[in-house]
């Protein structure tokens, strides 16, 4: 099973040539989760050949351009490539009025279902959970009403061990309980514990995703010890009162909140177009937490490589 975030783009509010505004793919056991839809968000996935059809689940943190400017793009190319299965949104309600108001002008009817899901202003709360994985909002704190997304994958049951499940020839229809920590009384009727018909599974993997927000120490009970925390690093430190201003945060608070909240790695984005070289951002960063990354686009993390 797979646990992968995939960078799409990692800019600020104006892109440049080489690099693109706020888009992730998180790939959580094959279910395929886009985070933030920046301009041009469906041409890098075409160009990191990741298919836009399985994606299911769109998540928009905010209604700064750079963060949803390429939806309209997307939702029409999925129509017009003849997808049939269902698309679900989850944004501020302003959202779905502008959807509306694109797919009125354009006189399009989708080929498929869109469900619009309204975040809430206030609350926090599980969007989205299934089995596998429970999705939830996080308030930020930006010049307009902002929501970040924590991803939480639920603890698999346990792995049994093929060789000893034989040799004590335990039925099929009994594996399930195993599974979840039944022992086994065999025909002698020994008792084998169940630590000795199986090993523990994959551990649960966490990912925090914390885009435009001014430095929020609220965020740190939230997210401790998770994962992987992405947060937003537009400035460097010198340019702390303009990060203030305009609702951002520079590479030191991103790093300090990473710190405070003893998550496993940090990586950073979000970054002003002022800066050409993205180096002295992740030098800075890396002074005050180890364990940081940049965002740029292409990259592909893997959270099983990431902890070790």
């Amino acid at each position: 099973m797979s646990f992968k975030l995939t960078i799409l783009g990692c800019n600020s509010a104006v892109p440049t040539k080489e690099r693109h505004p706020t888009a992730q793919l998180l790939n959580a056991n094959e279910r395929f989760f886009l985070i933030d839809c920046g301009e041009g968000t469906q041409v890098r996935l075409k160009e990191y050949q990741l298919n836009f059809q399985r994606i299911n689940h769109i998540f928009i943190s905010h209604l700064h351009g750079d963060h949803y400017f390429g939806l309209i793009g997307l939702i029409s190319s999925m129509h017009l490539l003849g997808r049939n299965k269902d698309l679900h949104i989850y944004a501020h309600q302003e959202l779905k009025s502008i959807i509306d108001l694109q797919l009125s002008a354009a006189n399009t009817e989708l080929n498929y279902p869109l469900f619009f899901h309204p975040i809430s202003e206030t609350n926090e709360q599980v969007l989205y959970e299934d089995e596998k994985i429970s999705i939830s909002n996080v308030i930020l704190s930006h010049t307009i009403k902002c929501s970040g997304f924590i991803f939480k994958e639920k603890k698999s049951k346990r792995k049994i061990i093929n060789d000893i499940i034989e040799r004590y020839n335990i039925p099929f229809d009994k594996y399930n309980g195993i599974k979840e920590g039944a022992d086994w009384i065999a025909d002698s009727g020994e008792i084998i514990k169940n630590i000795e018909l199986t090993v523990e599974s994959t551990p649960a993997h966490s990912y925090a995703f914390c885009t435009d927000t001014i430095y929020n120490e609220a965020l740190i009970e939230k997210i401790k010890e998770f994962d992987l925390l992405y947060h937003e690093a537009t400035f460097k430190k010198e340019l702390a009162d303009r990060a203030n201003e305009t609702g951002h945060s520079t590479t030191f608070e991103a790093a300090t909140i990473a710190k405070k909240s003893a998550v496993k790695n940090l990586l950073i984005g979000h970054f002003s177009q002022r800066y050409k070289n993205l180096d002295e951002l992740l030098i800075e960063a890396k002074g005050t937490f180890k364990n940081t990354h940049l965002a740029e686009s292409g990259l592909v993390l893997d959270f099983d490589k990431l902890n070790k």
